[in-house]
């Protein structure tokens, strides 16, 4: 059976949902329907034209960088104002009041990743809490999850460790669709937004992207293949240290590295803990850009043998741990602000808790941490169960 996106079906009826509305788009490149056509151009084709369009980090095409901050621009596309979500403070996370004054409802259509770090679904969120209070209506596209809808992996954001990678209590590999998020966090925070979640037809929670037939268009600058979407939710955890995570080179978040490891020394260590699912090949790296750029960087190469049995969360946690043991007076965690937080460290917003770090830094075993996730992952499940659209 086919699979149909959320805006294939807007697409297919937008009188259904459209007719008479001043409506406003949540977009990015990563909002084209099967036919490969960008939404927004679809619509002013169709003529449907929007009011104005908002951008999530990165901005509208992903030119900027991770934590670089958007201007708010004319896009090149349609000549609309695309109204930037990811400003120098934390109060520009959200649209400002005035920004929607002149709209009756939103259209959501962007791709989340299926990893609570990635901030698009707090971008969503965030609209619709404004949105609701405005008594704007809301339409969210639904796309498939690229993890697949089943595997819940790692713990919840705990008190004093909210931020815009963790902004509510999801599990690290959360296993939802961004319009799943979305109904649950309407409900859940009590916003009761007139929300509408356009849903995919075809798909089951086992399914993963590159069964769908779908398109994959790099939602963010370093998430350009579905390789890079399965380690992500574990080796983004190296944002949080001063251990490159292959930011500019090829292939991020698959390369990971630093000009003090030894490549061969770190493999060896990695392959021995039987990682089930991963091979860890030895490499040096020169990144062209952020952490060590232009130097030499010893490291491994993330490779997955085996995506059922991949844990991607456990692997990154084993990985950050493995080398923090191997080189204890060269590694170091991230200490500069992170994501507007300046007095939390990014290891613990990532985690959602100081338990990790605590378990590393008194060289405890990895499995006690593991057994307290894993208990926060079945209460989890059970926290989200009515509000999984597919099965």
């Amino acid at each position: 059976m086919p699979v149909t996106f959320g805006v294939d079906r807007l697409l297919a009826d937008p009188q259904k949902y459209l007719k008479g509305r001043r409506f406003a788009l949540l977009v990015n490149q990563s909002s084209v329907a099967s036919d490969g056509r960008y939404l927004f151009e679809a619509l002013i084709q169709g003529g449907y034209p929007p009011v104005k369009i908002f951008a999530p980090e990165h901005g509208m095409f992903g030119t900027e960088q991770d934590q670089i901050t958007v201007a708010d621009e004319v896009d090149g596309f349609t000549g609309l104002k695309a109204v930037s979500l990811y400003g120098q403070t934390k109060e520009e996370l959200k649209p400002a009041a005035r920004d929607l004054e002149d709209i009756d409802t939103l259209i959501v259509d962007i791709q989340d990743i299926g990893c609570r770090y990635y901030t698009y679904a707090y971008t969503m969120a965030f609209c619709i809490e404004a949105c609701a209070q405005k008594g704007i209506r809301v339409i969210v596209c639904d796309r498939p999850n690229p993890l697949g809808g089943q595997v819940i992996e790692g713990g919840i954001v705990h008190k004093g460790c909210e931020s815009f990678v963790g902004a509510y209590p999801l599990a690290v590999r959360h296993g939802l669709t961004i319009g799943e998020i979305a109904a649950l966090l309407n409900k859940t925070e009590n916003w009761n937004a007139d929300l509408e979640i356009i849903r995919v037809d075809g798909w089951r929670r086992d399914i993963l992207y590159a069964e769908t037939g779908g398109l994959w268009v790099q939602p963010s600058p370093n998430m350009p293949t579905l390789d890079t979407v399965l380690v992500y939710p574990g080796t983004c955890l190296f944002e949080a240290t001063n251990v490159s995570e292959g930011r500019g080179t090829t292939r991020p978040f698959e390369i990971i590295g630093a000009p003090f490891i030894d490549p061969k020394k770190y493999a060896a260590a990695l392959n021995a803990q039987n990682i089930p699912g991963a091979y860890f090949r030895p490499l040096y790296f020169k990144p062209t850009f952020h952490k060590f750029k232009d130097e030499v960087c010893g490291g491994v190469f993330v490779h997955v043998t085996d995506a059922t049995l991949f844990q991607s969360y456990f692997t990154g946690l084993a990985m950050v741990k493995t080398a923090h043991d191997l080189w204890p007076k060269e590694f170091d965690w991230r200490r500069e602000p992170y994501e507007y937080v300046t007095d939390v460290l990014a290891i613990d917003l990532l985690t959602g808790s100081e338990k990790f770090r605590m378990n590393t830094e008194k060289g405890e075993a990895l499995r006690d941490y593991r057994q307290f996730y894993m208990q926060e992952e079945s209460a989890f499940l059970s926290y989200i169960q009515d509000f999984r659209f597919y099965r």
